[in-house]
């Protein structure tokens, strides 16, 4: 209950951030408006979001044939957690990483990256799979995605406001503006903080659908494996994601700018590997 008080208290707050913006960038008419993108977006997100991140990454859909390992697996895990079989997919690039989508266990969407399946053994590849059906049973996979969408869209606002700003309001009533300066300062801090808020609902469900994955499995130690692994292999093979999709990898794709633990999507591996094991990760090697 605590966690969904808080995915809730979260959304309300991008939801309050993003009409605020629009109040600041166009008085009672642009928080309405904000409001109504903001119920569009999260429309888009509720239908659509695992088709577009799917497509984003050519990722295609393979048959049991083409995939026995991996079928396998799910097939277990899903028949012990009580889960429908979700659709699996590989995407082709040798970047070792794997994520979930859908919006609810009913449509969701398992996919593995072609290096995942050359890197891992059986027992890691079943606790990645395990981690990943980990945020199906949490049903976390939706909330992520529409926040994330809602967190782009603040930042969409918050830049096209600047620009309406510096080209035009500011400069056209400047003297009956002496909230000018407040408007500016909320279009460029709103989209931090929609980024922490976000950010923050992702960080917390890693650690859930770990802690639910190795319970799936009985061995957290196959995922701490794997999850040390992926670490090192996707900096030697960094795989380019988009930053609003990166928060459904099991790990961060790299994202070309590095700003430490406070913009990072995911929490660190060593305290996920820490968690899982109850040891320090360097105890693993």
């Amino acid at each position: 209950m605590g966690n969904t008080f808080k995915t809730a208290f979260l959304l309300t707050a991008l939801t309050l951030l993003m009409m605020a913006i629009g109040r600041a960038f166009g008085g009672q008419n642009g928080m309405l408006l904000a409001l109504g993108l903001a119920v569009v977006m999260n429309f888009v997100s509720y239908f659509f979001s695992d088709k577009i991140a799917l497509t984003m990454y050519r990722a295609r859909p393979v048959t049991r044939e083409e995939l026995p390992r991996a079928y396998q697996a799910v097939e277990r895990l899903t028949q012990k957690a009580g889960l429908p079989m979700p659709k699996i997919y590989v995407i082709p690039t040798e970047s070792p990483n794997a994520f979930a989508t859908g919006r609810n266990p009913q449509h969701a969407s398992v996919a593995v990256t072609q290096g995942i399946l050359d890197l891992l053994t059986d027992e890691e590849l079943e606790g990645v799979l395990a981690h990943e059906l980990g945020h199906v049973r949490n049903r976390d996979i939706l909330i992520s995605s529409i926040a994330a969408t809602i967190a782009g869209a603040i930042t969409m606002l918050a830049s096209m406001g600047r620009w309406a700003m510096i080209f035009g309001g500011m400069e056209r009533d400047s003297r009956d503006r002496s909230g000018g300066f407040g408007a500016l300062l909320m279009l460029i801090v709103a989209p931090i903080a929609a980024s922490l808020i976000q950010l923050a609902v992702s960080r917390s469900r890693e650690y859930q659908a770990d802690d639910t994955g190795a319970h799936m499995t009985g061995n957290p130690y196959a995922l701490a494996s794997a999850l040390a692994k992926l670490d090192a292999y996707s900096r030697r093979v960094p795989m380019t994601a988009s930053p609003s999709t990166a928060h459904l990898f099991i790990i961060q794709p790299l994202l070309g700018m590095n700003f430490g633990s406070l913009f990072s999507t995911h929490p660190p591996i060593a305290k996920r590997i820490e968690r899982l094991t109850g040891r320090p990760a360097e105890f693993l090697q």
